[in-house]
């Protein structure tokens, strides 16, 4: 198996080589949550995750929106 590694929120992240945005926030258990991603500093609307290849040492921002009130 192939791997690479990203940075997700900080912090060393290794996944199978190939794997997409929506691969990744799958795994974070984060689909169908309000969620905003960014890589490398530029933010990735949700329509274009599945099309998102991630590669070697991307470094990838998810913050979580939480409701309240």
């Amino acid at each position: 198996m192939v791997s690479v590694t990203i940075e997700v929120n900080g912090a060393a992240h290794v996944l199978r080589a190939g794997r997409t945005l929506h691969d990744l926030i799958a795994s974070l258990d984060l689909l169908g949550k309000r969620v905003a991603v960014a890589i490398n500093r530029e933010v990735i609307p949700s329509p274009r995750w599945p099309g998102r290849i991630l590669k070697p040492d991307d470094r990838v921002e998810v913050v979580v929106a939480i409701g309240g009130g």
